[in-house]
């Protein structure tokens, strides 16, 4: 049986509509369900939609969720259960903490270090704490998967050690935590949420390590040693990697440069996997998508335009030549 991994990225209100638009278009070009992933990799905004697919969310529904549309009866259900919409159209400043850096800890740990540390984690460090409580404003999954049990389809939730500098992998045989909590942990940015505590840890967005962590599909062992599912399983026979924070935007100098460090970590991830000989399709958002996304991820108006933006490009791309090995397998593994 053909083995598909979806690798969600960061990317804050407007990542989320942009991974329902790729996610839609898989669905009404190749016939592909995401749900049946056998892998699903979610960082931050796509640690939100890796676990609503995990919960049993269709992909026209995420898209009829992200533009305002009517969902199916099941997908009301589900939505009206456990899934509020959060409504935030930037972070009060007065809601942002004033104090010292967030982890002097991990500032000592990375000036020790031989070799260069990566910029989002000294950001992180240096950055006070937030004041935003994530548990109140991101989806409650404990009531979609009670007891703290993680569901059968594997599902990797991606986050930062804050005072330690490691990523971690929920749900790779890593630290103990609920679904809800994992989400929590991997989108609780630096200065804007409150670093989310499991078993004594502080953690917070796993984009402070990598937008995508797309590696995480064929790395042997995470930081932590955490062994990956993906490995044990086998690897995936192609890999499908939703990416809003790239792109190549060829209009304003400001997001080129903003876009530049997450791209370049996407490709150094890519080639690893290609080195494996693993096919893989690659979602970025085209100019026009970006422009719609604007400047504000976490701005839930423009979620709308950017969905139906991301949809018409996400299908063009799949019916193109560059989409045709990993489309025939999705649609192999759709029958």
């Amino acid at each position: 049986m053909t083995r598909i991994a979806l690798v969600l990225g960061a990317g804050g209100l407007t990542g989320q509509a942009y991974h329902a638009a790729v996610l839609a278009a898989l669905w009404r070009v190749t016939g592909y369900d995401p749900r049946q992933s056998d892998l699903v990799v979610g960082t931050s905004a796509g640690s939100v939609v890796a676990a609503s697919l995990r919960a049993g969310l269709s992909a026209d529904d995420q898209y009829a969720r992200a533009t305002g549309r009517p969902l199916t009866p099941a997908g009301a259900e589900l939505i009206g259960r456990a899934i509020p919409t959060p409504q935030l159209s930037g972070t009060p400043r007065q809601e942002r903490s004033r104090g010292g850096p967030a982890s002097p800890r991990l500032l000592g740990r990375l000036a020790a270090q031989p070799w260069p540390p990566r910029p989002a984690l000294t950001i992180a460090a240096l950055l006070p704490e937030g004041r935003r409580d994530p548990s109140t404003w991101f989806t409650p999954f404990d009531v979609l998967f009670p007891g703290g049990r993680w569901p059968d389809a594997t599902l990797m939730i991606c986050a930062v050690d804050l005072d330690r500098g490691v990523r971690v992998a929920f749900g790779a045989d890593g630290p103990d935590a609920s679904v809800a909590a994992a989400v929590q942990a991997s989108c609780a940015i630096p200065a804007v949420f409150q670093p989310v505590v499991i078993g004594g840890t502080r953690y917070v967005d796993g984009g402070v390590y990598s937008p995508t962590n797309a590696d995480l599909v064929c790395a042997e062992e995470t930081a932590l040693g955490q062994r990956s599912r993906a490995v044990a399983g086998g690897l995936p026979d192609a890999v499908i990697v939703s990416s809003p924070m790239s792109g190549s935007p060829v209009s304003s100098r400001l997001q080129a440069a903003a876009r530049f460090s997450p791209a370049r970590k996407l490709a150094r991830e890519v080639s690893l996997l290609r080195e494996r000989g693993i096919p893989i399709l690659v979602f970025e958002p085209t100019p026009y998508v970006i422009d719609e996304m604007g400047f504000n991820a976490m701005d839930s108006s423009r979620g709308p335009a950017v969905a139906e933006a991301a949809l018409d490009h996400a299908q063009a791309l799949l019916d193109s030549p560059r989409a045709r090995e990993v489309a025939r397998l999705l649609a192999k593994q759709s029958r």
